[in-house]
């Protein structure tokens, strides 16, 4: 488990924090000095964004208060938290976020947090960029890479998802020991529910006419990893990074020689690359839902559930049987 440095740099960071956190009632910060999860109390969880949120409330179920600290419909990757945001991740019982994925998160985690400190990278064993799920159909990389040498998506995963729930639940039963067997539970149960989902994914890739798939930006290389399709996306590992001219000219001629027929794009990114790439070669247009935060449109939905969708969007793409 990491533990961040747990005093605030400035006084003003200080103030605001306090100020804040009681005025939202303060409840995480009496039980922490109560022991947090006692009868009376729920452990508080601040979740950097969607998948780490999903997580910790399966993991820790009743006996868990789970606040996300990405605002809903917009992209985690360039997250600016709020005073409220701000305020309880500093409240915490329980901070799980994913190490250079969200600076802001890790900034404010450093400077604010006053509980423990689970970075889901030290859970899952991320995947290099260059490695076996690089994409190789044109040489190019599409875009460069600000997450260091490791590809930060593995909630696509689900497998890797599980692992990242055993780890909650360790940080979870040492918060709170007493309830320490409910939080096992509630990630075996977890565990068993990602791991039909990922047989539902290798029955239903297992046989397609086609294996490549272009998607917006380059979220999807565990799918690839565990999965065995070839994705191959517009933008970089961010969204906003900008394809050149000469990665669009390469992702046309491979589109033409694949005989891909769907251009995917996403909920919480711009369309201004794919929509276009799509209308000039007369190519369908679907969503293959990166997960990485929900929308308006997808707010009843769940991790499962868009997990599930995707698996079928892919199917009708790829004529899978």
């Amino acid at each position: 488990m990491h533990s961040p440095s747990h005093r605030l740099r400035t006084p003003a960071l200080a103030a605001l924090a306090l100020a804040t956190t009681l005025a939202l009632g303060g409840c995480s910060a009496l039980s922490n000095e109560a022991g947090g999860g006692s009868d009376g109390d729920k452990v508080s969880v601040a979740a950097g964004f969607y998948p780490l949120q999903y997580v910790a409330e399966r993991v820790g179920g009743d006996r868990v208060d789970v606040e996300p600290v990405s605002s809903p419909n917009a992209d985690p990757h360039n997250a600016e938290l709020t005073v409220r945001e701000t305020a309880s991740l500093t409240a915490a019982d329980l901070v799980v976020l994913l190490g250079g994925f969200q600076p802001a998160v890790d900034d404010a985690t450093e400077q604010n947090a006053g509980g423990e400190v689970l970075d889901a990278a030290s859970a899952v064993d991320l995947l290099p960029v260059e490695g076996d799920h690089e994409h190789e159909h044109d040489g190019h990389d599409h875009g460069g890479d600000e997450h260091g040498e490791d590809d930060p998506h593995f909630w696509q995963d689900p497998l890797r998802m599980a692992d990242l729930g055993d780890a909650v639940a360790d940080s979870l039963s040492e918060i709170d020991p007493d309830h320490a067997d409910e939080y096992a539970d509630n990630a075996a149960q977890l565990r068993a529910d990602l791991e039909e989902l990922d047989e539902e994914f290798r029955t239903g890739l297992a046989t397609c006419e086609r294996d490549t798939v272009v998607v917006s930006h380059d979220a999807f290389g565990y799918l690839e990893d565990r999965y065995g399709l070839h994705f191959d996306p517009v933008a970089g590992l961010s969204p906003d990074a900008e394809p050149t001219p000469s990665d669009l000219q390469d992702l046309q001629e491979l589109i033409r020689e694949e005989g891909v027929t769907t251009v995917f794009s996403e909920r919480l990114a711009s369309r201004q690359f794919t929509a276009p790439l799509a209308a000039d070669l007369g190519l369908e247009t679907a969503v293959l839902d990166p997960l990485e935060g929900l929308s308006d449109e997808t707010a009843d939905e769940d991790y499962l559930s868009l997990m599930r969708a995707n698996l079928a969007a892919l199917q009708e793409a790829n004529a899978c049987r």
